[in-house]
């Protein structure tokens, strides 16, 4: 009997190890078909064969799992102030997919910022950044961000799909490897062929003081000069408040450099060569201009040093009489100044300076460099998960979700063409703010937008917008997109020059505009032009006419 125990226990236990050895095997290879490491060996091909099967290339990887999961994102932008998870449609996405963001913005200057986190070596999760940012470069250069190609491959080939080729290929790497997503990017075939050009910077003028001084020619200098002029003897205040006379947006690096450029419909190349716009003499004659206006009081030094939320207070109170400025910036500003007891103080787009030929302007289109790129950092403790949101929010259904909501709630199916309800549309003309804080949709969440995509689901424009963005098209040079950001960036020496450079043309242009008189401006100007030899500027320009090279290689592919 004893013995008959002991055989019938042996083979319980034998029974109990065989179980525990397969489960132990099943659970091997079931962490090998979820394992981020290497491919494991032949023996597990059978589980590395239904994972391929279930990544299907035509199928978005999202559906695959929509568990809770946390990502950072961290837009670059010190302005931006949307949160995620307050907003009806943030909800509705969340709960779609299941991915909870949280937006972090910059306190101050977004590569400082960002160049701080990468010292620490813990970045956010998303990255979205200006795509002429510096730090941009530093993050790819780095190894900060993960190549989408390599994730996309690996948990998401449907990524390839939705992002495009032209995207992927615009900005590939040297290494073949892609690592950023931009948004607003635009091909020069396509603005061609839709006659939507994505140029938005304009010359604004305040349309009751302008049209009420007889819409003076503001194109030539002494227009220009004259109409200050007469801003100061009858248009001082407004509402006890003094009127400032101009603005420039982004001050020195931006509004008063290539942007007033722009205006003036410099070049960027002659005869094949990269051009040096900042010696051009028109641009130098207008720069002589904003010194004679200052020297006579016209302007002074706001349009400089005001901070961000001092813009706003004047904008939005119509204390700006003429504005070198991106009429995207005034789509909430112009209809709550048209709805305002004052209802013609809103800002309309006319010719501004022009150069001596009297040459249309010359402005920037949009590019396939786009506005700003999202990557994907290595602290992101999910990848895979973040690799597949990003896939979906590039996807038409992504695109629609983000931009119109959940079907039923914000828009409905009209004649098979998805419309914002009447409701949307009221608040998008009346109060973009509450459209975007409570509601959540049409250009709220813009770090993945897809222009070619959404805009057919745009409303039409109010006039008041309307008028601004007409005039922007018109004067858009639509195959100029290939000079935008020809400018080094990153850690290498030709980047550092330029980055020197760029910084001491901020502290002079300054300096320039309040020169004494134009013997002074004369030998400001020159000295800086010695200091920027001297710094290596030949070095910059033969990086732009190697960059301007390699893009015209790129559009001819």
């Amino acid at each position: 009997m004893k013995h008959k125990r002991m055989k019938k226990s042996m083979a319980v236990m034998l029974a109990v190890i065989l179980m525990l050895s397969l489960a132990a095997c099943s659970g091997s290879k079931n962490n090998a078909s979820t394992s981020n490491s290497e491919p494991a060996d032949n023996n597990a091909k059978p589980e590395n064969t239904a994972v391929e099967a279930k990544l299907n290339p035509e199928e978005p990887a999202w559906k695959l799992d929509t568990s809770p999961v946390d990502l950072s994102w961290f837009v670059g932008a010190s302005w931006y102030g949307r949160t995620w998870g307050e907003s009806l449609n943030s909800k509705y996405i969340s709960e779609k997919t299941g991915v909870n963001v949280k937006i972090e913005v910059p306190s101050g200057e977004a590569n400082e910022h960002i160049t701080l986190m990468m010292t620490s070596g813990k970045l956010p999760d998303l990255i979205t950044m200006g795509s002429w940012e510096t730090a941009v470069k530093k993050l790819w250069e780095g190894d900060h961000v993960y190549a989408l190609n390599e994730l996309a491959d690996q948990y998401d080939p449907y990524f390839f799909k939705v992002a495009g080729d032209g995207t992927l290929k615009w900005y590939k790497q040297e290494n073949g490897n892609t690592y950023g997503i931009p948004n607003d990017s635009y091909s020069p075939n396509l603005m061609h062929e839709t006659g939507m050009t994505a140029a938005n910077q304009t010359f604004l003028v305040r349309k009751d003081l302008y049209e009420e001084m007889g819409s003076p020619d503001l194109t030539t200098p002494e227009g220009f000069l004259n109409a200050l002029q007469t801003v100061k003897d009858k248009y001082s205040k407004y509402k006890g408040q003094p009127i400032s006379p101009f603005f420039a947006q982004g001050n020195v690096p931006y509004g008063m450099s290539e942007y007033l450029q722009n205006l003036l419909a410099i070049p960027f190349e002659k005869d094949g060569k990269v051009y040096d716009r900042t010696t051009d003499p028109d641009y130098v004659t207008w720069l002589k201009t904003f010194r004679t206006a200052y020297e006579r009081g016209l302007i002074n030094v706001d349009f400089l040093v005001d901070s961000d939320t001092q813009v706003e207070e004047k904008t939005n109170n119509a204390r700006y009489f003429m504005m070198v400025r991106e009429w995207t910036g005034m789509t909430a500003v112009n209809p709550m100044l048209a709805a305002s007891e004052n209802p013609d103080s809103y800002y309309i787009a006319v010719d501004g300076p022009q150069n001596s030929k009297g040459d249309t302007a010359k402005l920037f289109p949009g590019n396939m460099d786009g506005w700003m790129v999202t990557m994907i950092s290595k602290s992101c403790e999910n990848p895979e998960r973040a690799i597949r949101f990003l896939t979906y929010l590039a996807s038409e259904e992504g695109q629609r979700d983000l931009f119109l909501g959940k079907e039923g709630e914000t828009w409905e199916n009209v004649d098979g063409k998805p419309q914002l309800k009447a409701d949307m549309v009221q608040l998008l003309e009346t109060d973009i703010e509450k459209l975007e804080k409570e509601v959540g949709i049409m250009d709220t969440y813009w770090m993945m937008r897809n222009p070619v995509i959404v805009n057919q689901w745009r409303p039409e424009k109010a006039p008041v917008i309307k008028q601004m963005e007409d005039f922007a098209n018109a004067q858009a040079d639509i195959d100029g997109g290939i000079y935008k950001g020809l400018d080094p960036l990153g850690d290498s020496e030709v980047a550092v020059t330029w980055s020197r450079i760029s910084q001491n043309w901020e502290e002079v242009l300054p300096e320039l505009i309040t020169a004494k008189d134009e013997a002074a401006f004369d030998k400001i100007f020159e000295n800086f032009l010695a200091r920027r030899a001297s710094y290596g500027f030949d070095q910059v320009m033969e990086y732009r006419q190697a960059e301007l090279d390699a893009r015209k290689s790129k559009m001819a592919e």
